[in-house]
């Protein structure tokens, strides 16, 4: 990949303005000004339950050093190399290292181990009681997704489309994938979902495929999104978030491609919708909720697929893959507020600015309760209640 196409998209992805200034597959590039933080009469509030700093944070990398939760522990992860197990329910420490390295990726998991990527592209397998490191890989190159495992072999994907697995034993590898990947992509990568039997990998060509997790063979391929325009900005069609797993089924989004429902058994589409995406879509109440690329909330009908409402006071603020708590939509964006919206209409209901240099992290729902991880590395266990 020519240096200078990386760095100029990675420099647009960075400011303040959105990378995605591209207006749908228009013919004609434009830069949008985020949205103004709007006004809100709070009908909600965020109430703090806990709250940790976990070391530098995220840096400046444009990383996304998502928590691993278990109904046992949070597992936090900065770019620093701290390491912290958590209490789900009182924030308490329940170990901590610092591992003295530079951290791209993480956390991933299984019942035995957790899984890190670092700066030098190395694969470390920690002990999930200690945090003791238990063994370390080479990998080809650059890592910034999360690796994951079924407890049997973990996969980590490369930035240059290279989807390896190891043994979750010992770090044996067992077989490497190489996708195809374009010129121009986004700084941003789909983990790897891998169950007993299939892995499902994004590629920034618009493909996803179904994989053997034991020989890592492809058993199908879908098209999340087909290049189209004249430039490299119209023509990126990148797949950035994981599938939602709905039975039989997995729920795809994509940059400049759709939102699809496609059979895991086969990889036939079962229905599909135009949409611009980086997150995984949402559901809720029996609706789909996806956080569009250029900032605007939308709410699709769960039998229909047809948009029944729009929340675009969002607009260009690089809104985060929504998290639905009760009888609201959360996400946050590039300043660090959270918004709550109205799974009903969508309107703003709710306002809180939780750390100001931003958002990236998806946030995880605890039950009734969300956990939220700040670009900052504050993390915080917040509680949804009605304002007085």
């Amino acid at each position: 990949m020519p240096a200078g196409l990386r760095l100029t998209w990675t420099r647009l992805f960075a400011g303040l303005i959105t990378a995605l200034a591209v207006s749908g597959c228009s013919s004609t590039d434009t830069i949008e000004q985020p949205a103004e933080l709007p006004e809100v009469v709070e009908q909600v509030e965020l109430d703090e339950v806990w709250e940790r700093s976990i070391g530098d944070g995220h840096d400046e990398q444009l990383l996304q050093l998502a928590p691993l939760v278990t109904p046992d522990a949070i597992y936090a992860a900065s770019a620093d190399g701290e390491l912290l197990a958590l209490a789900p329910d009182t924030g308490k420490t329940l170990w901590q290292q610092s591992l003295d390295l530079s951290i791209m990726a993480g956390v991933g998991g299984d019942r035995r181990q957790l899984y890190l990527v670092t700066a030098d592209a190395e694969l470390l397998a920690l002990s999930i009681e200690t945090g003791e490191l238990l063994w370390q890989a080479e990998l080809p190159n650059e890592v910034l997704a999360s690796p994951a495992s079924n407890g049997s072999v973990v996969v980590a994907q490369t930035i240059d489309g290279k989807v390896l697995a190891f043994a979750a034993e010992d770090g044996e590898r067992r077989w490497q994938y190489d996708g195809v990947v374009p010129v121009l992509t986004l700084r941003a990568a789909a983990a790897p979902l891998v169950g007993a039997e299939m892995t499902l990998v994004s590629f920034a060509n618009g493909r996803m495929f179904a994989l053997d997790s034991e020989s890592g063979q492809p058993l199908w391929q879908y098209t999340v999104g087909e290049p189209e325009g004249r430039t490299e900005l119209e023509r990126l069609v990148d797949v950035t978030a994981q599938p939602l797993i709905l039975e039989s089924a997995a729920l795809i989004t994509g940059y400049q491609g759709q939102l699809a429902l496609v059979d895991l058994r086969s990889g036939q589409e079962i229905w599909s919708r135009k949409s611009s995406s980086l997150h995984s879509a949402m559901i809720g109440q029996g609706n789909i909720f996806v956080s569009q690329a250029n900032g605007d909330i939308l709410a699709y009908d769960g039998a229909s697929r047809d948009v029944i409402w729009t929340q675009d006071r969002l607009s260009w603020r690089q809104t985060t893959q929504p998290q639905v708590v009760g009888d609201y939509l959360l996400v946050g964006d590039f300043e660090g507020y959270i918004h709550a919206l109205s799974l009903a209409d969508g309107s703003l209901q709710g306002q809180l600015e939780f750390d100001d240099e931003g958002l990236r992290v998806p946030m995880q729902r605890l039950g009734d309760r969300v956990l939220v991880y700040g670009n900052s590395g504050k993390l915080a266990l917040l509680e949804l209640n009605a304002r007085d």
